[in-house]
């Protein structure tokens, strides 16, 4: 009978909410019916609600600068997104590698861990995953062998510095609130590389277990590509690019001075010039000046047979193209579809009524109407409602006509996922990565402070705006951090954190320290395969600590290890977001991930049980 009293006792206790509440969030994540902030909110609401803790301590998550420091950092990798570095990267494999598989294997897994190690790697697994689908095509090969190494990858590159991943962060945070030295910039760098030289020779054995044989299927996205458009609107053959000569009368000329659209049938689209020692491309505005050496990226009517004689007449050297249609240079310039809203005052009008050049700087370069391609003089037809106009020049110019009042975008093709507005602040975008690292590693101000100077670097340099800097924090993730703190400060005002402790040390009693780093990187592994690395980063961490102080060893590598273990999320593909953006693409199976995630998981516990303690010794 003397049961029963007990369970009753345990029930009032505050403890027993605190862990029932805790199973619901771990339910709730692993189930995925609901959003995870929404969960991590209704955590916040508990706490508060109950009294079990203060709203200072529910909302202490706000206050933490490791919050504001990853908020920052998204940020910083959108900045390197917009300036086109990440894609550069990415141009720079497909070059190099060639045809080679496994070169082509090795070279994307240590350009992912390395950009991922600055940035967002779910953001460069993003960028990654058109690049890995054309080299695939390009190759012949299914994507199920470079999909999985890329994925890999991305969860790598989170072991390589203290900013790469949130884990990390908290890992850091929750020493420093223990009262210990928290870990440097590239404490985790050591046992990163030695991950990744393990994950790529890996990689060359898994990828074979990958391929089946199966077809992938041909396409993921319903939406065009610039090729497609390019067949639909008849564009081919109409391209021309050509160089400004010495003597040409275009120099000193605005583009509406010379009217060459109604009088040869030439429309520029948009102009690549050298500024501050950088080939820049800029909107071809009505009111443009021309400069000498300008390369002009130029459309021509179908009718016009005069092309040579008119270059020999104004003094245009023409330039070889590669590609569709400026294709190549979709980075810069692109196209789109759009069409008119109904009642719009352009409804009527046509494209030289709508002084179309002066007031957006693109050219319309095809118009279809009730299905049908209009190909003559489509700069004087009346538009209806209904119209689509083929719009094309600087992508920078295409995302504000979006904005229009007299226009909606209908269809943006697929090489506008990686379009980079700020392509020509580049060198400013590194500029302020490089200083970031710098402050960060010297320590000459605190981490976040480090990140928030390169924020106001990236503003002022132009390589982001606030619109899109507010738009590129994953404000779920911000909120999940700050949802889940609650329970480290509940567990331990509870005696939670405690009673967890005293029952792992009671069963571990006369072990060797080795093993007890086994036991809390498989409990990590095993709570971070269902839910988010951080959110078990957040439970674990304090406990880890704990266990340390009793045994009266370092902190450090425990903290660490279960850092290693939290980014270890290769087992499923709902453990993390890297590995649910390749499943789709790659037609890749659940089973597919244990098979190839569960060994390589033993591998990385195994290496870094015996290599953290050496780097970070236990006492």
């Amino acid at each position: 009978m003397s049961f029963f009293p007990a369970v009753i006792e345990f029930v009032q206790q505050p403890l027993c909410w605190v862990l029932v509440l805790l199973v619901f969030a771990i339910w709730q994540f692993i189930q995925n019916k609901l959003r995870m902030d929404i969960v991590a909110l209704i955590v916040i609401a508990f706490f508060s609600l109950t009294g079990i803790l203060s709203v200072k301590e529910v909302f202490a998550g706000l206050s933490d600068p490791n919050v504001i420091l990853i908020a920052l950092l998204f940020v910083v990798g959108e900045g390197l997104v917009r300036t086109g570095i990440a894609y550069q990267v990415s141009e720079w494999l497909m070059r190099v590698a060639g045809a080679n598989e496994v070169r082509v294997l090795i070279l994307l897994m240590i350009s992912i861990a390395t950009l991922g190690s600055f940035m967002s790697s779910t953001g460069i697994v993003a960028i990654f995953i058109p690049v890995v689908l054309a080299i695939c095509r390009s190759m012949k090969i299914s994507p199920k062998r470079l999909m999985m190494p890329l994925s890999v990858a991305g969860l790598i590159s989170g072991m390589m510095t203290l900013i790469a991943t949130p884990p990390n962060l908290v890992a850091h945070s929750e020493l420093v609130r223990a009262g210990f030295d928290g870990f440097g910039f590239f404490s985790f760098t050591p046992v990163g590389v030695s991950v990744l030289v393990l994950g790529i020779g890996y990689m060359l054995i898994a990828r074979h277990w990958l391929d089946n044989g199966e077809q992938p299927d041909a396409e993921f996205s319903s939406s065009s590509n610039m090729h497609q458009l390019i067949e639909d609107y008849q564009l081919q053959g109409r391209a021309k690019m050509v160089i400004v000569g010495e003597n040409s009368t275009f120099i000193g000329k605005t583009i509406n001075e010379l009217n060459l659209r109604a009088q040869y049938g030439l429309n520029i689209v948009a102009i690549r010039r050298v500024k501050h020692l950088r080939n820049i491309t800029v909107a071809a505005y009505a009111d443009t000046v021309l400069n000498i050496k300008d390369v002009l990226l130029m459309d021509i009517s179908p009718d016009n047979d005069q092309f040579d004689a008119l270059c020999h007449e104004f003094d245009l050297r023409g330039i070889d193209l590669k590609g569709d249609y400026f294709s190549a240079h979709a980075k810069a310039v692109g196209m789109a579809e759009f069409s008119m809203i109904p009642e719009a005052e352009s409804i009527g009008k046509t494209v030289a009524e709508l002084k179309f050049r002066s007031r957006y700087g693109l050219s319309v370069v095809g118009l279809k109407r009730e299905g049908q391609i209009l190909q003559h003089d489509i700069i004087h037809t009346p538009l209806r409602l209904g119209d689509i106009l083929l719009v094309m020049g600087v992508w920078n110019q295409l995302l504000k006509m979006d904005q229009s009042k007299d226009f909606f975008l209908l269809n943006a093709p697929e090489e506008s996922k990686n379009v980079a507005p700020a392509l020509s602040q580049a060198p400013h975008a590194l500029l302020a990565l490089g200083s970031m690292i710098f402050l960060m590693i010297t320590g000459i101000v605190p981490n976040v402070i480090a990140a928030l100077i390169a924020c106001l670097m990236l503003g002022k340099f132009r390589c982001i705006d606030m619109k899109s800097a507010y738009n590129s924090i994953h404000w779920p993730s911000i909120i999940l951090i700050v949802g889940m703190m609650p329970f480290s400060i509940a567990l331990q005002k509870t005696g939670g954190i405690d009673l967890v402790v005293n029952n792992l040390l009671a069963i571990m009693q006369g072990l060797d320290v080795r093993f007890m780093l086994v036991v809390l990187f498989v409990l990590t592994a095993l709570i971070s395969s269902f839910i988010s690395n951080t959110a078990t980063a957040i439970l674990v961490m304090p406990i880890a600590i704990a266990i340390a102080q009793q045994l009266h060893y370092s902190p450090a590598p425990f903290a660490m290890i279960v850092a290693i273990s939290a980014s270890s999320a290769f087992i499923t593909p709902v453990s993390s977001p890297v590995n649910t953006m390749v499943l789709a693409p790659s037609g890749y199976r659940f089973m597919d991930f244990v098979k190839v995630g569960l060994p390589f998981t033993l591998l990385i516990m195994l290496l870094a049980v015996f290599f953290v303690p050496l780097l970070f010794p236990l006492v």
